[in-house]
């Protein structure tokens, strides 16, 4: 087993993997990640004058969506 197999294994595999831990943080701080998603929303339309607002609000819907069904 090589050392990226190892780093894998870390990232992906086993209960104690960092994608698991994301993924339990998110869904027990759901109301926290949608506050900041909607604040990155907001970033970025303040710093393009809203010119893709649709756009940002369709990523921002998206994720919220994704982020309940870890």
């Amino acid at each position: 087993m090589g050392i990226f197999d190892k780093v894998k294994e870390v990232i992906n595999g086993g209960e104690g993997s960092l994608a698991n831990k994301a993924r339990d943080a998110a869904n027990s701080h759901e109301a926290q990640v949608d506050q900041g998603i909607d604040k990155a929303g907001d970033f970025v339309d303040g710093k393009t004058d809203a010119k893709y607002a649709d756009k940002v609000d369709q990523g921002q819907d998206f994720l919220k969506d994704e982020t309940g069904n870890l």
